[in-house]
């Protein structure tokens, strides 16, 4: 007797939704883990961009070159404020598809456990199926022998 088959369906779909969770959880990491790059370097950009503007300070600098460097600076700044914002919204993507991911697994091993089950009963069935037949057939062998 084999575990019925709509437990067998179950499990296989409970399978192909973790998978795709673990899917979509891995794209949501890989998504985070660039705009998290992309922050780092619009950082280190700002960095180098202010250690040019404060050699070009010591060296002199007219008023429309400060007010340039100074509007650039401001456009890095929201633009850094921008991927920071996206690097946040990334990271409750992932918590997001890891608890939907987890979830997913949850019902799968539940699933899983449950077939397990079913497979002990049926096999302590058989066992006592067998068991009857053993004993029948030895009390019938002792029947016969009197």
């Amino acid at each position: 007797m084999a575990i019925p088959s709509a437990l067998d369906t179950l499990i296989e779909l409970a399978t192909q939704q973790t998978d795709e969770a673990a899917k979509r959880l891995g794209r949501a990491i890989r998504n985070g883990e660039d705009a998290e790059q992309k922050l780092q370097l619009l950082l280190q950009y700002r960095d180098d961009y202010m250690a040019r503007f404060q050699t070009t300070l010591q060296a002199g600098l007219s008023a429309s070159s400060y007010r340039n460097f100074q509007h650039f600076i401001d456009k890095l700044d929201e633009a850094i404020k921008g991927q920071q914002r996206v690097v946040q919204d990334a990271q409750r993507r992932v918590t997001r598809e890891r608890g939907a991911w987890q979830d997913s697994e949850r019902k799968r091993m539940s699933y899983d456990t449950l077939a397990t089950r079913a497979e002990k009963v049926r096999q302590l069935k058989e066992t006592r199926r067998d068991q009857k037949q053993t004993d029948e057939f030895a009390a019938r062998l002792l029947f016969n022998k009197r």
